[in-house]
Protein backbone atom coordinates (compact mmCIF):
# COMPACT_ATOMS: atom_id res chain seq x y z
CA UNK A 1 0.00 0.00 0.00
CA UNK A 2 1.37 3.33 -1.40
CA UNK A 3 1.75 5.75 1.78
CA UNK A 4 -0.34 8.60 2.97
CA UNK A 5 1.82 11.95 1.63
CA UNK A 6 1.90 14.05 4.84
CA UNK A 7 2.54 17.58 5.46
CA UNK A 8 3.53 19.26 8.48
CA UNK A 9 2.38 22.63 9.52
CA UNK A 10 3.79 24.69 12.14
CA UNK A 11 7.27 22.37 11.22
CA UNK A 12 9.67 24.72 12.71
CA UNK A 13 8.56 24.74 16.22
CA UNK A 14 8.95 22.05 18.42
CA UNK A 15 5.95 20.16 18.02
CA UNK A 16 6.79 20.08 14.40
CA UNK A 17 9.95 18.71 15.18
CA UNK A 18 9.28 16.22 17.04
CA UNK A 19 6.89 15.25 14.22
CA UNK A 20 9.61 15.04 11.46
CA UNK A 21 11.34 12.88 14.09
CA UNK A 22 9.02 10.48 14.50
CA UNK A 23 7.90 10.52 10.72
CA UNK A 24 11.32 10.23 9.28
CA UNK A 25 11.02 6.38 8.55
CA UNK A 26 7.45 5.58 9.30
CA UNK A 27 6.11 2.43 7.28
CA UNK A 28 2.56 4.48 6.27
CA UNK A 29 3.40 7.99 6.50
CA UNK A 30 5.56 10.21 4.36
CA UNK A 31 5.84 13.74 4.67
CA UNK A 32 5.81 15.09 1.49
CA UNK A 33 5.58 18.86 2.24
CA UNK A 34 6.58 21.42 5.53
CA UNK A 35 4.90 24.94 5.91
CA UNK A 36 5.56 27.03 8.37
CA UNK A 37 4.80 30.94 8.94
CA UNK A 38 5.58 33.65 6.27
CA UNK A 39 8.95 34.36 7.31
CA UNK A 40 10.27 30.50 6.66
CA UNK A 41 8.32 30.39 3.36
CA UNK A 42 11.14 29.99 0.61
CA UNK A 43 13.58 28.88 2.80
CA UNK A 44 14.86 25.02 2.54
CA UNK A 45 14.24 23.68 6.36
CA UNK A 46 17.34 24.26 8.01
CA UNK A 47 17.66 27.66 6.91
CA UNK A 48 13.85 28.17 8.22
CA UNK A 49 15.58 26.87 11.74
CA UNK A 50 18.89 29.15 11.60
CA UNK A 51 18.01 32.18 14.08
CA UNK A 52 20.36 35.38 14.04
CA UNK A 53 23.20 33.69 15.59
CA UNK A 54 23.32 31.39 12.83
CA UNK A 55 22.70 28.39 15.03
CA UNK A 56 20.37 25.75 13.77
CA UNK A 57 17.44 25.44 16.00
CA UNK A 58 16.94 21.93 15.62
CA UNK A 59 15.91 21.47 19.85
CA UNK A 60 15.35 17.18 19.96
CA UNK A 61 18.23 15.06 21.02
CA UNK A 62 17.26 13.08 17.51
CA UNK A 63 19.54 14.73 14.79
CA UNK A 64 17.80 16.38 12.38
CA UNK A 65 16.80 13.63 9.37
CA UNK A 66 18.85 15.08 6.21
CA UNK A 67 15.92 14.05 3.76
CA UNK A 68 13.94 17.17 5.43
CA UNK A 69 17.12 19.76 6.15
CA UNK A 70 17.41 20.99 2.13
CA UNK A 71 13.08 20.79 1.64
CA UNK A 72 11.50 24.07 0.81
CA UNK A 73 9.54 25.59 3.27
CA UNK A 74 6.17 26.32 2.48
CA UNK A 75 3.48 29.49 3.49
CA UNK A 76 1.29 27.75 5.87
CA UNK A 77 -1.80 29.74 4.80
CA UNK A 78 -0.73 28.44 0.70
CA UNK A 79 -0.53 24.80 1.35
CA UNK A 80 -2.72 23.30 -1.08
CA UNK A 81 -4.51 20.58 0.52
CA UNK A 82 -4.89 18.53 -3.17
CA UNK A 83 -1.45 17.73 -2.44
CA UNK A 84 -1.46 16.02 0.09
CA UNK A 85 -3.82 12.80 1.79
CA UNK A 86 -3.27 14.04 5.50
CA UNK A 87 -1.75 17.14 7.55
CA UNK A 88 -0.73 17.25 10.78
CA UNK A 89 -0.91 20.89 12.31
CA UNK A 90 0.98 21.93 15.05
CA UNK A 91 0.41 25.85 15.05
CA UNK A 92 -1.09 28.57 17.66
CA UNK A 93 -4.96 27.96 18.31
CA UNK A 94 -5.46 31.56 16.55
CA UNK A 95 -3.58 30.00 13.03
CA UNK A 96 -5.61 27.32 13.55
CA UNK A 97 -9.07 28.41 13.51
CA UNK A 98 -8.52 29.85 9.81
CA UNK A 99 -6.00 27.26 8.57
CA UNK A 100 -7.61 24.22 9.54
CA UNK A 101 -11.48 24.33 8.36
CA UNK A 102 -9.73 25.24 4.51
CA UNK A 103 -7.68 22.04 4.87
CA UNK A 104 -10.52 20.46 6.26
CA UNK A 105 -12.61 20.87 3.35
CA UNK A 106 -10.45 18.33 1.19
CA UNK A 107 -8.08 16.41 3.48
CA UNK A 108 -8.35 14.84 7.58
CA UNK A 109 -6.43 17.62 9.52
CA UNK A 110 -4.75 15.89 12.73
CA UNK A 111 -4.13 18.58 14.84
CA UNK A 112 -2.26 19.64 18.50
CA UNK A 113 -3.86 22.70 18.71
CA UNK A 114 -7.13 23.66 20.82
CA UNK A 115 -9.18 25.70 18.73
CA UNK A 116 -11.42 23.22 17.81
CA UNK A 117 -11.13 20.25 20.84
CA UNK A 118 -15.02 21.66 22.78
CA UNK A 119 -16.68 21.41 19.33
CA UNK A 120 -19.47 18.68 19.61
CA UNK A 121 -18.83 16.98 16.08
CA UNK A 122 -15.09 16.83 17.06
CA UNK A 123 -14.09 13.86 18.66
CA UNK A 124 -10.74 13.87 21.25
CA UNK A 125 -9.10 11.05 20.55
CA UNK A 126 -6.67 9.00 22.42
CA UNK A 127 -6.09 5.68 20.73
CA UNK A 128 -6.31 2.99 23.18
CA UNK A 129 -8.82 5.46 25.79
CA UNK A 130 -11.52 6.07 23.47
CA UNK A 131 -10.96 5.01 19.60
CA UNK A 132 -14.62 4.53 19.10
CA UNK A 133 -14.95 8.11 19.47
CA UNK A 134 -13.25 9.01 16.05
CA UNK A 135 -16.38 7.72 13.95
CA UNK A 136 -18.02 11.12 15.01
CA UNK A 137 -15.77 12.62 11.95
CA UNK A 138 -18.59 11.00 9.95
CA UNK A 139 -20.97 13.54 11.29
CA UNK A 140 -18.72 15.67 11.52
CA UNK A 141 -18.09 15.84 7.26
CA UNK A 142 -22.18 15.33 6.78
CA UNK A 143 -23.12 18.45 8.86
CA UNK A 144 -20.07 20.78 7.33
CA UNK A 145 -20.20 19.37 3.93
CA UNK A 146 -16.55 18.43 3.78
CA UNK A 147 -14.33 15.35 2.36
CA UNK A 148 -11.91 15.97 5.42
CA UNK A 149 -12.14 16.45 8.89
CA UNK A 150 -10.74 18.17 11.71
CA UNK A 151 -9.44 16.03 14.91
CA UNK A 152 -7.15 17.14 17.61
CA UNK A 153 -5.69 15.68 20.11
CA UNK A 154 -6.17 16.62 23.73
CA UNK A 155 -3.92 18.88 26.00
CA UNK A 156 -0.74 17.23 27.21
CA UNK A 157 -1.55 17.15 30.71
CA UNK A 158 -5.15 15.47 30.13
CA UNK A 159 -3.67 12.75 28.12
CA UNK A 160 -1.72 10.88 30.97
CA UNK A 161 -4.19 11.23 32.92
CA UNK A 162 -6.72 10.02 30.81
CA UNK A 163 -4.71 7.19 30.02
CA UNK A 164 -4.39 6.27 34.09
CA UNK A 165 -8.37 6.79 34.41
CA UNK A 166 -9.38 4.71 31.70
CA UNK A 167 -8.80 1.45 33.31
CA UNK A 168 -10.18 2.78 36.67
CA UNK A 169 -13.43 3.65 35.16
CA UNK A 170 -13.75 0.25 33.76
CA UNK A 171 -12.88 -1.94 35.95
CA UNK A 172 -14.24 0.33 39.65
CA UNK A 173 -16.13 3.33 37.97
CA UNK A 174 -14.93 7.02 38.60
CA UNK A 175 -16.71 9.85 40.52
CA UNK A 176 -13.87 12.49 41.41
CA UNK A 177 -10.87 13.41 41.18
CA UNK A 178 -8.21 15.95 42.54
CA UNK A 179 -4.67 16.71 40.67
CA UNK A 180 -2.24 18.54 41.04
CA UNK A 181 0.83 19.07 37.48
CA UNK A 182 4.17 19.63 37.59
CA UNK A 183 4.53 20.49 33.75
CA UNK A 184 7.53 20.37 31.81
CA UNK A 185 8.71 24.00 30.36
CA UNK A 186 8.79 22.27 26.82
CA UNK A 187 4.91 22.38 27.07
CA UNK A 188 4.98 26.42 26.63
CA UNK A 189 7.03 26.01 23.19
CA UNK A 190 9.45 28.42 22.78
CA UNK A 191 8.08 31.18 21.49
CA UNK A 192 7.06 33.16 24.02
CA UNK A 193 7.76 29.88 25.95
CA UNK A 194 8.97 30.67 29.31
CA UNK A 195 11.85 32.88 30.45
CA UNK A 196 14.53 31.54 31.45
CA UNK A 197 15.08 33.64 34.91
CA UNK A 198 11.53 33.17 35.81
CA UNK A 199 11.36 29.62 35.58
CA UNK A 200 14.84 28.92 36.94
CA UNK A 201 15.10 28.47 41.40
CA UNK A 202 11.30 28.45 41.20
CA UNK A 203 7.86 27.18 40.09
CA UNK A 204 5.30 29.00 38.26
CA UNK A 205 2.00 27.97 39.91
CA UNK A 206 -0.17 29.64 36.79
CA UNK A 207 -0.62 28.38 33.42
CA UNK A 208 -2.92 30.31 31.81
CA UNK A 209 -6.52 28.17 30.99
CA UNK A 210 -4.50 25.20 31.04
CA UNK A 211 -7.02 23.92 34.34
CA UNK A 212 -9.82 24.40 32.77
CA UNK A 213 -8.62 22.39 29.79
CA UNK A 214 -8.03 19.31 31.74
CA UNK A 215 -11.09 19.47 33.60
CA UNK A 216 -13.42 19.76 30.21
CA UNK A 217 -11.44 17.59 27.80
CA UNK A 218 -11.00 14.57 30.30
CA UNK A 219 -14.71 14.45 30.81
CA UNK A 220 -15.40 14.40 26.86
CA UNK A 221 -12.51 11.61 26.58
CA UNK A 222 -13.88 9.30 29.44
CA UNK A 223 -17.07 9.49 27.92
CA UNK A 224 -19.56 7.75 25.60
CA UNK A 225 -20.23 8.06 21.70
CA UNK A 226 -24.38 8.00 21.75
CA UNK A 227 -26.43 8.37 18.70
CA UNK A 228 -23.64 10.70 17.51
CA UNK A 229 -23.27 12.65 20.48
CA UNK A 230 -20.50 12.49 23.19
CA UNK A 231 -22.22 11.94 26.53
CA UNK A 232 -19.34 13.44 28.78
CA UNK A 233 -18.53 10.90 31.81
CA UNK A 234 -20.20 12.41 35.36
CA UNK A 235 -16.90 13.44 36.74
CA UNK A 236 -16.23 16.16 39.20
CA UNK A 237 -12.84 17.32 38.61
CA UNK A 238 -10.18 19.85 40.28
CA UNK A 239 -7.07 20.72 38.73
CA UNK A 240 -4.09 22.73 39.62
CA UNK A 241 -1.91 23.04 37.25
CA UNK A 242 1.73 24.63 37.78
CA UNK A 243 5.21 24.67 35.24
CA UNK A 244 8.61 23.49 36.66
CA UNK A 245 12.34 23.54 35.54
CA UNK A 246 12.02 20.25 34.42
CA UNK A 247 12.49 19.94 30.03
CA UNK A 248 10.40 17.21 29.38
CA UNK A 249 7.86 15.06 30.86
CA UNK A 250 4.67 16.41 33.12
CA UNK A 251 4.29 14.85 36.45
CA UNK A 252 0.53 14.53 38.27
CA UNK A 253 -0.63 14.02 41.74
CA UNK A 254 -3.60 12.28 41.00
CA UNK A 255 -6.53 11.78 44.36
CA UNK A 256 -9.15 9.21 42.91
CA UNK A 257 -12.67 8.64 43.90
CA UNK A 258 -13.51 5.52 42.77
CA UNK A 259 -17.21 3.93 42.12
CA UNK A 260 -16.70 0.93 44.47
CA UNK A 261 -14.13 -0.21 46.70
CA UNK A 262 -11.44 -1.72 45.76
CA UNK A 263 -7.86 -3.01 47.34
CA UNK A 264 -4.16 -1.66 46.06
CA UNK A 265 -3.91 -5.10 44.86
CA UNK A 266 -6.84 -5.10 42.82
CA UNK A 267 -6.31 -1.49 41.35
CA UNK A 268 -2.86 -2.58 40.75
CA UNK A 269 -3.48 -5.29 38.69
CA UNK A 270 -5.98 -3.15 36.76
CA UNK A 271 -3.21 -1.17 35.90
CA UNK A 272 -0.95 -3.63 35.22
CA UNK A 273 -2.72 -5.60 32.70
CA UNK A 274 -4.81 -2.78 30.75
CA UNK A 275 -4.62 -3.29 26.96
CA UNK A 276 -7.17 -0.54 26.17
CA UNK A 277 -9.34 -0.39 22.82
CA UNK A 278 -8.28 -3.23 20.70
CA UNK A 279 -8.01 -1.24 17.26
CA UNK A 280 -5.01 0.69 19.31
CA UNK A 281 -3.12 -2.56 19.56
CA UNK A 282 -0.21 -2.89 17.05
CA UNK A 283 -0.74 0.43 15.29
CA UNK A 284 3.16 1.17 14.37
CA UNK A 285 3.25 3.83 17.47
CA UNK A 286 1.96 1.39 20.25
CA UNK A 287 3.90 0.50 23.10
CA UNK A 288 3.61 -2.84 24.10
CA UNK A 289 1.51 -1.33 27.11
CA UNK A 290 0.03 1.79 27.49
CA UNK A 291 0.76 1.97 31.54
CA UNK A 292 3.68 0.85 33.20
CA UNK A 293 3.41 0.67 37.09
CA UNK A 294 6.49 1.07 39.62
CA UNK A 295 6.59 -0.49 42.77
CA UNK A 296 9.82 1.73 43.97
CA UNK A 297 7.97 4.75 45.85
CA UNK A 298 11.12 7.30 44.28
CA UNK A 299 9.34 6.50 40.63
CA UNK A 300 8.51 7.80 38.21
CA UNK A 301 10.60 10.73 37.49
CA UNK A 302 10.57 12.38 34.54
CA UNK A 303 14.42 12.35 33.66
CA UNK A 304 14.27 8.51 34.29
CA UNK A 305 10.85 7.58 33.31
CA UNK A 306 9.34 9.98 30.17
CA UNK A 307 10.88 8.29 27.00
CA UNK A 308 9.16 4.52 28.42
CA UNK A 309 8.04 2.99 25.59
CA UNK A 310 9.28 5.50 23.04
CA UNK A 311 7.44 8.70 25.12
CA UNK A 312 3.97 6.61 24.75
CA UNK A 313 3.99 4.98 28.11
CA UNK A 314 2.13 6.89 30.86
CA UNK A 315 4.78 4.96 34.27
CA UNK A 316 2.53 5.09 37.33
CA UNK A 317 3.81 4.61 40.75
CA UNK A 318 3.47 5.92 44.82
CA UNK A 319 0.07 3.73 44.80
CA UNK A 320 -1.85 3.98 47.85
CA UNK A 321 -4.81 4.80 49.58
CA UNK A 322 -6.61 7.74 49.91
CA UNK A 323 -8.29 8.65 53.35
CA UNK A 324 -10.01 11.85 52.61
CA UNK A 325 -12.32 10.47 49.64
CA UNK A 326 -14.64 8.29 49.17
CA UNK A 327 -13.00 4.87 47.86
CA UNK A 328 -9.99 7.21 47.33
CA UNK A 329 -6.68 5.97 45.98
CA UNK A 330 -3.67 8.12 45.00
CA UNK A 331 -1.08 7.76 43.02
CA UNK A 332 1.81 10.33 41.16
CA UNK A 333 2.10 9.80 37.36
CA UNK A 334 4.77 10.67 34.25
CA UNK A 335 3.77 11.45 30.88
CA UNK A 336 5.77 12.75 27.65
CA UNK A 337 4.00 15.82 26.92
CA UNK A 338 5.98 16.37 23.05
CA UNK A 339 5.57 13.08 22.33
CA UNK A 340 2.50 11.30 23.55
CA UNK A 341 1.04 14.27 24.58
CA UNK A 342 1.90 15.99 21.29
CA UNK A 343 3.80 14.59 17.86
CA UNK A 344 3.76 11.07 18.47
CA UNK A 345 0.31 11.07 20.01
CA UNK A 346 -1.12 12.78 16.63
CA UNK A 347 0.81 10.44 14.77
CA UNK A 348 -1.01 7.42 17.13
CA UNK A 349 -4.18 8.67 15.95
CA UNK A 350 -3.61 8.96 11.93
CA UNK A 351 -2.51 5.51 12.40
CA UNK A 352 -5.89 4.61 14.63
CA UNK A 353 -7.52 6.44 11.74
CA UNK A 354 -5.92 4.92 8.86
CA UNK A 355 -6.97 1.17 10.68
CA UNK A 356 -10.46 2.09 11.18
CA UNK A 357 -10.70 2.65 7.59
CA UNK A 358 -12.00 6.62 8.16
CA UNK A 359 -8.94 8.77 6.58
CA UNK A 360 -10.36 8.68 3.07
CA UNK A 361 -14.09 10.36 2.82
Amino acid sequence: MAKLRAVVIGATGLAGQQFLAALADHPQIDITGLAASPRSAGKTYEEALKGSSGMVGWFLPEPLPSRFAQMTVLDGSAVNPADYDLAFSAVESDVARELEPRLAQSIPVVSTASAFRYEDDVPLVIPPVNADHAQLVRLQQEKRGTRGYILPIPNCTTTGLALALAPLKEAFGVKAVMLTSLQAISGAGRSPGVIGLDITDNVIPHIPNEEEKVEVEATKILGRLVDGTVERLPLKLSATCTRVAVLEGHTEAVSVSLGREASLEDVAEVLRSWKGQEVARGLPSAPEAWIRLHEDPFRPQPRLDRDAGNGMVTSVGRLRKDAVLENGIKFVLVSHNTKMGAAKGAILVAEQLLAQGLMGR
